[in-house]
This record gives C-alpha cells, sequence and structure tokens, in this order.
C-alpha cells in the first residue's frame, strides 16, 4: 500500500483512506465496470459535483475500464482501491484539465438532455483552450484557469468482464451501430404493449447512438446524410410517444425540424398537425393539414375527421371562455341602503 501510495505521489496524486473496503484488491483488467459515488472539490473546499445530489437523484458513476475516459486520473485512482473503500485524492492540475468538459457532460445527463449539448466537434485539449464556454460559471472558472481538484470516491461495484450487458455509452462505435435496429426493435415491441414512458426511452437512446455517431461526421457528408436517414424514423416514433403523452410543443419542435430538412415528409407533418390542433394553433394545424391534402389526396377522409375535431374542440372552448367573461361582468344590483349619522 505504501509502495502505491508512493506511485501515486510520483504522479502527482496523494491518497488519503476514509474507510477501507472488504476483500482482495481487484486486478481490473481492460473491460472491468466500476460503480462509485463520487465528490469533487476544489482544494478549498468548494464543491463542484456530488453524484449523489446531481440532478435531485442519486445515481451512482458507472465506468468501463480500458475505454479511454477522457478523465483518465479517475482510472487510475480507482484500481487502487477495493470494493466498499472511500478515499480522498488530491490530484494535481495536469490530471484535472478536462474535468470542466467532463462535468458538463455528467450535469446535462443529470438533467435528461444530450451528454454533448454545448460542446464544440473538437478534441476535448482543443475546446479547453478555445475558452468556449460550457454554460456553467463554476467550470468556465476552472476551464480557464485550470486547478488541483479533490476527488472523494466510494467504490460501490467492480464487475469483471463479462459478468454484464455494456451500456450503450461504453460501446465502440461499432457496436452502437450495430445496437440500433435492435433498440428500434424493442421500442417497437414496448410501443404496441400500450408501455409509452419505456418505449420513448428507447427510442431515445437509438437516437442519441446514432447523434453521437453523426456528430463526427462532416454534415452533408455521405455518412452524415446516412446517419440522418436513421435518425428520422427513430425520432418520427419519439414524437408520437410524445404526441401520446400529451407533449405537444415537443413534437411541434421535432417535427419542425425534420421538415426543415425534409419538407414533404408525411408523417412529421400529420403529427405537428396534430399538435399544433391540440394547442390551439388552428392557422398552423390547418396549413400542414391542407399540405397532407396536396401531397396525397387520398388522406381527405382522415384530415377532414381530424378538423371536425378541431372544430369541435375551439368551439366548446370558445363557449366556455364565453360563459366566463359573462360571469365577470354580474354585478349585484341591489340598492345601497343609505344611512345618516
Amino acid at each position: 500500500m505504501e509502495e502505491e501510495a508512493s506511485k501515486l505521489l510520483e504522479e502527482g496524486i496523494i491518497k488519503k483512506l476514509i474507510s477501507p473496503g472488504k476483500g482482495e484488491l481487484s486486478t481490473f483488467p481492460n473491460g472491468t465496470k466500476v460503480v462509485f459515488h463520487y465528490r469533487t472539490s476544489l482544494c478549498d473546499g468548494i464543491l463542484l459535483d456530488d453524484s449523489r445530489t446531481m440532478g435531485g437523484r442519486s445515481k451512482p458513476m458507472e465506468l468501463i475500464l480500458g475505454k479511454k475516459f477522457k478523465l483518465a486520473v479517475w482510472e487510475r485512482v480507482i484500481i487502487t482501491m477495493k470494493q466498499g473503500e472511500i478515499a480522498e485524492f488530491t490530484c494535481d492540475k495536469r490530471h484535472t484539465a478536462l474535468y470542466p468538459l467532463v462535468s458538463q457532460s455528467l450535469r446535462n445527463i443529470s438533467a435528461g438532455k444530450d451528454p454533448l449539448e454545448g460542446q464544440r466537434h473538437c478534441c476535448g485539449i482543443a475546446q479547453i483552450h478555445s475558452h468556449h464556454s460550457v454554460g456553467h460559471k463554476d467550470l468556465d472558472q476552472l476551464q480557464a484557469s485550470p486547478q488541483p481538484l479533490v476527488f472523494t470516491i466510494e467504490l460501490q461495484e467492480v464487475l469483471p468482464p463479462g459478468s454484464f450487458q455494456l451500456d450503450v455509452w461504453a460501446m465502440t462505435d461499432e457496436e452502437k451501430l450495430e445496437l440500433v435496429p435492435q433498440i428500434h426493435e424493442e421500442g417497437n415491441m414496448l410501443f404496441k404493449q400500450g408501455k409509452i414512458k419505456e418505449a420513448t426511452e428507447k427510442y431515445y437512446n437509438g437516437i442519441a447512438c446514432l447523434k453521437n455517431l453523426q456528430m463526427k461526421e462532416h454534415p452533408g457528408d455521405e455518412v452524415w446524410v446516412k446517419f440522418d436517414h436513421m435518425i428520422t424514423p427513430l425520432l418520427l416514433n419519439f414524437c408520437q410517444c410524445k404526441l401520446l403523452q400529451g407533449q405537444y410543443y415537443e413534437v411541434i419542435e421535432h417535427c419542425s425540424a425534420i421538415l426543415f430538412k425534409y419538407e414533404d415528409n408525411m408523417k412529421a407533418l400529420y403529427k405537428r398537425a396534430k399538435a399544433h390542433a391540440a394547442v390551439w394553433n388552428e392557422v398552423e394545424a390547418r396549413a400542414d393539414f391542407n399540405r397532407l391534402l396536396e401531397l396525397d389526396p387520398s388522406l381527405g377522409p382522415s384530415v377532414a375527421k381530424e378538423l371536425k375535431a378541431m372544430e369541435e374542440k375551439i368551439r366548446i372552448k370558445e363557449k366556455e371562455e364565453k360563459g366566463r367573461y359573462k360571469d365577470l361582468f354580474k354585478y349585484n344590483t341591489s340598492p345601497a341602503t343609505a344611512t345618516t349619522g
């Protein structure tokens, strides 16, 4: 243990044991999955991140060793720990330069956003030197002036290779591409079973896989377009789920993005028209329904049914509003009684 501590010290890492783990130290072969909670602080004690509270949920971090994670120092320190151990590692700034980008991705994930949102299409070091804002004041300051950080880590699980199913984020590009059709089919099966929330998550994961691959290509190039054609049906299925969940403005946003690129996509037009109708955007809904009829006149009966339903809802809404306004002007007309002192 003392020998390992000396090695860490030479590398600019100081380890402080808080609570010992149990059993033998793992050999941590490549492909090992480690599950751990972490707290990241500046040396003066100011807290940056805590996996137990991030995003309002206590979700531990998971890493597959040997997958070249951006923050290599986490792999370096974890292989010195036993399962169940809690330790504090003060790491020199040479190990922490990429932490702002890693933290940004983890904060995005905890908020349900794309982990790559806000990151430029270049390597991590290039992003650091570009002084591009990552959208968080504390991380912007750390990016502008890198400094040592203190990582408090609780190693909860050590799973050997082959004992777990690989998570999407840990897959190679080839593995992600092979997985997408399976995710798509699983989403379709869940949708047919009426498990809309679960289907939504499947479609989202498929889209995230392809977006991750697509961002590595130049927009408009053949491979980029190929990925876009794979994303579109998944995104349309995702929109159908959101439509059923009443997330109408999200449907409008996604379908508009599809129609910006593929203006005659009838499924996007139909879903956007229904979403517009649901939020009382009568003009926009009629425009989309009319465009559908231009593209396929055989849809006349379906469009007529949708328009009739929208008109009936608008009629009921106007009647209710008229009743509310009428009540506003009802006054007590009883004559006032004059009094004398």
